[in-house]
Protein backbone atom coordinates (compact mmCIF):
# COMPACT_ATOMS: atom_id res chain seq x y z
CA UNK A 1 0.00 0.00 0.00
CA UNK A 2 1.24 3.48 -0.85
CA UNK A 3 0.66 5.13 2.51
CA UNK A 4 1.55 8.58 1.17
CA UNK A 5 -1.91 8.59 -0.45
CA UNK A 6 -3.68 7.55 2.77
CA UNK A 7 -4.85 10.41 5.03
CA UNK A 8 -3.43 10.55 8.53
CA UNK A 9 -5.54 12.24 11.18
CA UNK A 10 -5.19 12.94 14.87
CA UNK A 11 -7.34 14.52 17.60
CA UNK A 12 -6.64 17.89 19.14
CA UNK A 13 -6.96 17.39 22.89
CA UNK A 14 -8.39 20.79 23.75
CA UNK A 15 -10.91 21.23 20.93
CA UNK A 16 -11.53 17.51 20.14
CA UNK A 17 -11.25 18.54 16.49
CA UNK A 18 -10.12 15.82 14.07
CA UNK A 19 -7.19 17.25 12.12
CA UNK A 20 -5.65 15.89 8.93
CA UNK A 21 -1.87 15.88 9.00
CA UNK A 22 0.21 15.99 5.86
CA UNK A 23 3.49 14.46 7.03
CA UNK A 24 6.50 16.28 5.63
CA UNK A 25 8.38 14.45 2.88
CA UNK A 26 5.71 11.79 2.35
CA UNK A 27 6.81 10.85 -1.17
CA UNK A 28 10.49 10.78 -0.23
CA UNK A 29 9.76 8.62 2.82
CA UNK A 30 7.69 6.24 0.72
CA UNK A 31 10.56 5.88 -1.76
CA UNK A 32 13.19 5.51 0.97
CA UNK A 33 11.35 2.98 3.16
CA UNK A 34 9.75 0.88 0.48
CA UNK A 35 11.52 1.07 -2.89
CA UNK A 36 15.09 1.85 -1.79
CA UNK A 37 15.10 -0.24 1.39
CA UNK A 38 14.17 -3.32 -0.63
CA UNK A 39 16.07 -2.71 -3.87
CA UNK A 40 19.24 -0.99 -2.58
CA UNK A 41 19.75 -1.83 1.10
CA UNK A 42 23.34 -0.53 1.15
CA UNK A 43 22.24 2.89 -0.06
CA UNK A 44 19.31 2.85 2.37
CA UNK A 45 21.73 2.15 5.22
CA UNK A 46 23.97 5.03 4.12
CA UNK A 47 21.07 7.47 3.95
CA UNK A 48 20.02 6.66 7.52
CA UNK A 49 23.54 6.98 8.94
CA UNK A 50 24.60 9.64 11.44
CA UNK A 51 26.85 11.38 8.92
CA UNK A 52 24.14 11.67 6.29
CA UNK A 53 21.58 12.75 8.87
CA UNK A 54 23.89 15.56 10.05
CA UNK A 55 24.51 16.66 6.45
CA UNK A 56 20.80 16.75 5.68
CA UNK A 57 20.22 18.65 8.90
CA UNK A 58 22.82 21.28 7.95
CA UNK A 59 21.36 21.74 4.48
CA UNK A 60 17.83 22.00 5.82
CA UNK A 61 18.34 24.05 8.97
CA UNK A 62 21.60 25.99 8.69
CA UNK A 63 21.88 27.17 5.09
CA UNK A 64 21.33 30.96 5.01
CA UNK A 65 18.10 32.20 3.46
CA UNK A 66 18.62 35.63 1.92
CA UNK A 67 14.90 36.06 1.27
CA UNK A 68 13.95 35.94 4.93
CA UNK A 69 14.28 39.24 6.80
CA UNK A 70 13.06 37.91 10.14
CA UNK A 71 11.48 34.78 11.58
CA UNK A 72 7.87 35.68 10.97
CA UNK A 73 7.55 33.66 7.77
CA UNK A 74 8.95 30.44 9.25
CA UNK A 75 6.61 30.72 12.26
CA UNK A 76 3.72 31.31 9.88
CA UNK A 77 4.77 28.41 7.68
CA UNK A 78 4.66 25.94 10.55
CA UNK A 79 1.75 27.53 12.37
CA UNK A 80 3.81 28.22 15.49
CA UNK A 81 3.30 31.16 17.84
CA UNK A 82 6.38 33.39 18.16
CA UNK A 83 4.75 35.39 20.94
CA UNK A 84 5.19 32.52 23.40
CA UNK A 85 8.98 32.52 22.85
CA UNK A 86 11.61 33.83 25.26
CA UNK A 87 13.51 35.68 22.52
CA UNK A 88 12.09 38.40 20.25
CA UNK A 89 11.05 37.63 16.69
CA UNK A 90 14.20 39.27 15.26
CA UNK A 91 16.29 36.53 16.93
CA UNK A 92 14.96 33.81 14.63
CA UNK A 93 17.08 34.33 11.52
CA UNK A 94 17.60 30.59 10.82
CA UNK A 95 15.53 27.43 10.80
CA UNK A 96 17.77 25.98 13.53
CA UNK A 97 16.96 28.82 15.93
CA UNK A 98 13.28 28.23 15.24
CA UNK A 99 13.50 24.50 16.02
CA UNK A 100 15.61 25.08 19.14
CA UNK A 101 13.44 27.90 20.43
CA UNK A 102 12.77 28.41 24.13
CA UNK A 103 9.28 29.30 25.27
CA UNK A 104 7.82 30.80 28.43
CA UNK A 105 6.49 27.38 29.40
CA UNK A 106 5.84 28.53 32.96
CA UNK A 107 3.16 30.82 31.47
CA UNK A 108 2.11 29.12 28.23
CA UNK A 109 2.20 25.46 29.38
CA UNK A 110 0.70 25.54 32.89
CA UNK A 111 1.04 22.34 34.91
CA UNK A 112 -1.38 20.52 37.19
CA UNK A 113 -0.22 21.14 40.76
CA UNK A 114 -1.26 17.68 42.00
CA UNK A 115 2.12 16.06 42.75
CA UNK A 116 0.97 12.56 41.73
CA UNK A 117 0.05 13.58 38.17
CA UNK A 118 2.28 12.24 35.38
CA UNK A 119 2.76 14.88 32.69
CA UNK A 120 3.64 14.91 29.02
CA UNK A 121 7.37 15.29 28.33
CA UNK A 122 6.78 17.19 25.08
CA UNK A 123 4.49 19.08 22.76
CA UNK A 124 3.63 16.02 20.68
CA UNK A 125 1.13 13.57 19.22
CA UNK A 126 0.80 10.70 21.64
CA UNK A 127 -0.19 7.05 21.28
CA UNK A 128 -0.79 5.03 24.44
CA UNK A 129 -0.52 1.28 24.80
CA UNK A 130 0.11 -1.70 27.04
CA UNK A 131 2.31 -4.81 26.94
CA UNK A 132 -0.29 -6.95 28.73
CA UNK A 133 -2.80 -8.97 26.73
CA UNK A 134 -5.43 -8.41 29.42
CA UNK A 135 -5.50 -4.71 28.59
CA UNK A 136 -7.69 -3.19 25.90
CA UNK A 137 -4.67 -1.03 25.06
CA UNK A 138 -2.57 -4.12 24.23
CA UNK A 139 -0.03 -3.44 21.49
CA UNK A 140 2.78 -5.92 21.07
CA UNK A 141 6.02 -5.30 19.11
CA UNK A 142 4.42 -2.72 16.81
CA UNK A 143 6.63 0.31 17.30
CA UNK A 144 9.44 -1.15 19.36
CA UNK A 145 10.71 -4.29 21.03
CA UNK A 146 11.01 -3.55 24.75
CA UNK A 147 14.23 -5.48 25.32
CA UNK A 148 15.88 -4.02 22.25
CA UNK A 149 14.68 -0.48 22.99
CA UNK A 150 16.26 -0.41 26.45
CA UNK A 151 19.35 -2.26 25.08
CA UNK A 152 19.63 -6.06 24.84
CA UNK A 153 22.30 -6.19 27.56
CA UNK A 154 20.25 -4.06 29.95
CA UNK A 155 18.50 -5.59 32.96
CA UNK A 156 15.88 -2.87 33.09
CA UNK A 157 13.42 -4.30 30.57
CA UNK A 158 12.52 -7.11 32.98
CA UNK A 159 11.01 -4.53 35.34
CA UNK A 160 8.70 -3.19 32.63
CA UNK A 161 7.33 -6.46 31.20
CA UNK A 162 3.54 -6.27 31.13
CA UNK A 163 3.56 -2.53 31.81
CA UNK A 164 2.19 0.42 29.90
CA UNK A 165 3.77 2.91 27.53
CA UNK A 166 3.20 6.18 25.71
CA UNK A 167 4.87 7.22 22.44
CA UNK A 168 5.24 10.97 21.86
CA UNK A 169 5.89 11.92 18.22
CA UNK A 170 7.31 15.41 17.76
CA UNK A 171 6.69 16.96 14.34
CA UNK A 172 8.95 19.72 12.94
CA UNK A 173 6.63 22.54 14.03
CA UNK A 174 6.80 21.50 17.69
CA UNK A 175 8.75 23.00 20.58
CA UNK A 176 11.72 20.63 20.89
CA UNK A 177 12.67 20.74 24.56
CA UNK A 178 11.78 17.62 26.54
CA UNK A 179 10.53 18.06 30.12
CA UNK A 180 10.62 15.69 33.09
CA UNK A 181 7.33 13.70 33.38
CA UNK A 182 7.62 12.71 37.07
CA UNK A 183 9.38 13.54 40.33
CA UNK A 184 12.12 11.06 41.12
CA UNK A 185 15.76 10.13 41.39
CA UNK A 186 17.81 9.10 38.36
CA UNK A 187 19.20 5.60 38.85
CA UNK A 188 20.66 5.22 35.36
CA UNK A 189 21.18 7.20 32.15
CA UNK A 190 22.89 5.75 29.10
CA UNK A 191 23.21 6.00 25.31
CA UNK A 192 22.25 3.25 22.87
CA UNK A 193 23.74 3.48 19.39
CA UNK A 194 21.57 3.15 16.31
CA UNK A 195 20.42 4.66 13.04
CA UNK A 196 18.64 7.92 12.17
CA UNK A 197 15.29 6.80 10.76
CA UNK A 198 12.42 9.17 10.06
CA UNK A 199 9.47 9.32 12.49
CA UNK A 200 7.01 9.86 9.63
CA UNK A 201 4.05 7.45 10.19
CA UNK A 202 4.81 5.71 6.89
CA UNK A 203 8.34 4.92 8.04
CA UNK A 204 7.07 3.61 11.39
CA UNK A 205 4.72 1.24 9.61
CA UNK A 206 7.21 0.10 6.97
CA UNK A 207 9.94 -0.76 9.48
CA UNK A 208 8.84 -2.93 12.40
CA UNK A 209 10.10 -1.87 15.84
CA UNK A 210 11.71 1.19 14.26
CA UNK A 211 12.24 3.03 17.55
CA UNK A 212 14.40 0.17 18.78
CA UNK A 213 16.74 0.74 15.83
CA UNK A 214 17.43 4.46 16.27
CA UNK A 215 20.08 6.12 18.40
CA UNK A 216 18.61 6.98 21.79
CA UNK A 217 19.18 8.01 25.39
CA UNK A 218 17.54 5.99 28.16
CA UNK A 219 16.89 7.53 31.58
CA UNK A 220 15.59 5.32 34.40
CA UNK A 221 13.84 7.29 37.15
CA UNK A 222 12.95 5.86 40.58
CA UNK A 223 9.81 7.62 41.80
CA UNK A 224 9.52 5.65 45.06
CA UNK A 225 11.74 8.09 46.93
CA UNK A 226 10.96 11.00 49.27
CA UNK A 227 9.26 13.67 47.18
CA UNK A 228 8.76 11.25 44.28
CA UNK A 229 5.59 10.51 42.30
CA UNK A 230 5.42 7.00 43.85
CA UNK A 231 4.71 4.90 40.75
CA UNK A 232 7.84 2.74 40.78
CA UNK A 233 10.39 2.96 38.00
CA UNK A 234 9.78 5.04 34.89
CA UNK A 235 11.88 4.73 31.73
CA UNK A 236 12.14 7.85 29.57
CA UNK A 237 13.63 7.15 26.15
CA UNK A 238 14.64 10.06 23.91
CA UNK A 239 15.02 8.90 20.31
CA UNK A 240 16.71 10.68 17.42
CA UNK A 241 15.24 10.82 13.93
CA UNK A 242 16.35 11.80 10.45
CA UNK A 243 18.16 15.17 10.45
CA UNK A 244 18.55 15.17 14.24
CA UNK A 245 22.09 16.14 15.12
CA UNK A 246 22.09 15.42 18.84
CA UNK A 247 20.17 15.09 22.10
CA UNK A 248 21.55 17.61 24.59
CA UNK A 249 20.89 17.02 28.28
CA UNK A 250 20.22 20.46 29.81
CA UNK A 251 18.20 20.02 32.99
CA UNK A 252 17.20 23.26 34.71
CA UNK A 253 14.92 23.86 37.67
CA UNK A 254 14.38 27.57 36.97
CA UNK A 255 13.29 28.29 33.41
CA UNK A 256 16.38 27.57 31.24
CA UNK A 257 18.95 28.91 33.69
CA UNK A 258 22.12 27.01 34.63
CA UNK A 259 21.48 23.92 32.44
CA UNK A 260 23.27 20.77 33.55
CA UNK A 261 23.82 17.19 32.48
CA UNK A 262 21.61 14.51 33.97
CA UNK A 263 23.56 12.17 36.25
CA UNK A 264 22.75 9.07 38.35
CA UNK A 265 21.71 9.94 41.89
CA UNK A 266 20.25 13.30 40.87
CA UNK A 267 16.70 14.18 41.93
CA UNK A 268 14.79 15.69 39.02
CA UNK A 269 11.53 17.60 39.23
CA UNK A 270 8.37 17.11 37.21
CA UNK A 271 7.82 19.71 34.49
CA UNK A 272 11.40 21.04 34.35
CA UNK A 273 13.30 21.13 31.04
CA UNK A 274 15.45 17.99 30.71
CA UNK A 275 16.89 17.91 27.21
CA UNK A 276 16.82 19.38 23.71
CA UNK A 277 16.54 17.64 20.33
CA UNK A 278 18.84 19.34 17.78
CA UNK A 279 16.76 19.85 15.55
CA UNK A 280 13.92 18.28 13.45
CA UNK A 281 11.39 15.55 14.14
CA UNK A 282 11.95 13.12 16.97
CA UNK A 283 10.27 10.89 19.57
CA UNK A 284 9.98 10.29 23.30
CA UNK A 285 8.77 7.02 24.83
CA UNK A 286 7.68 6.65 28.45
CA UNK A 287 7.45 3.14 29.91
CA UNK A 288 5.82 2.29 33.23
CA UNK A 289 5.93 -0.78 35.45
CA UNK A 290 2.81 -3.00 35.36
CA UNK A 291 -0.21 -1.92 37.40
CA UNK A 292 1.29 1.42 38.42
CA UNK A 293 -0.59 4.02 36.35
CA UNK A 294 -3.92 4.74 34.71
CA UNK A 295 -3.87 6.84 31.55
CA UNK A 296 -6.13 9.88 31.33
CA UNK A 297 -9.64 8.87 30.27
CA UNK A 298 -9.70 11.22 27.28
CA UNK A 299 -6.48 9.73 25.87
CA UNK A 300 -7.94 6.21 26.21
CA UNK A 301 -11.19 7.25 24.54
CA UNK A 302 -9.41 9.07 21.70
CA UNK A 303 -7.10 6.13 21.01
CA UNK A 304 -10.11 3.84 20.40
CA UNK A 305 -12.07 6.08 18.05
CA UNK A 306 -12.92 4.37 14.76
CA UNK A 307 -14.09 7.53 12.98
CA UNK A 308 -10.55 8.95 12.64
CA UNK A 309 -8.42 8.07 9.60
CA UNK A 310 -5.18 7.04 11.26
CA UNK A 311 -2.47 5.29 9.26
CA UNK A 312 -1.75 3.23 12.36
CA UNK A 313 -5.35 1.99 12.41
CA UNK A 314 -5.10 1.03 8.73
CA UNK A 315 -1.91 -0.94 9.33
CA UNK A 316 -2.83 -2.73 12.56
CA UNK A 317 -6.54 -3.34 11.90
CA UNK A 318 -7.72 -1.84 15.17
CA UNK A 319 -8.40 1.75 16.28
CA UNK A 320 -5.06 3.38 17.08
CA UNK A 321 -5.34 7.16 17.11
CA UNK A 322 -2.95 9.88 18.25
CA UNK A 323 -3.92 12.85 20.44
CA UNK A 324 -2.11 16.16 20.06
CA UNK A 325 -1.11 17.32 23.55
CA UNK A 326 0.94 20.03 25.24
CA UNK A 327 4.10 19.53 27.25
CA UNK A 328 3.47 19.42 31.03
CA UNK A 329 -0.21 18.53 30.51
CA UNK A 330 -1.55 15.50 32.47
CA UNK A 331 -1.35 12.09 30.81
CA UNK A 332 -1.81 9.65 33.70
CA UNK A 333 -2.42 9.19 37.43
CA UNK A 334 -1.22 6.50 39.84
CA UNK A 335 -3.32 3.31 39.60
CA UNK A 336 -6.41 3.49 41.79
CA UNK A 337 -8.76 1.03 40.12
CA UNK A 338 -8.90 -1.54 37.31
CA UNK A 339 -5.37 -1.65 35.82
CA UNK A 340 -6.62 -3.22 32.58
CA UNK A 341 -8.86 -0.34 31.45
Amino acid sequence: MNLSTVPHQYIDRDSLEVITEKPIGDRSIQFLYNTLRESAPTMFKALTSGRMSSLLGFLHYDMPDKKRQDGRDVFNRFGADWQECVNPLSFYDSHRKFFERQIRYWETRPMNRAPATIVSPADARVLIGSFTESSSLFIKDKFFDLGELLAPDSCWHQRFRGGDFAVFRLTPDKYHYNHVPVNGRVVAIYHVDGRYHSCNPSALIATASLYSKNRRIVTIIDTDVPGGTAIGLVAMVEIVALMIGDIVQCYSEEHYKNPQNIRPGQFIKRGCPKSLFRPGSSTDVLIFEPGKIHFADDLIKNSRRNDVLSRFTNRYNRPLVETDIAVRSPIAEPFRGNPHF
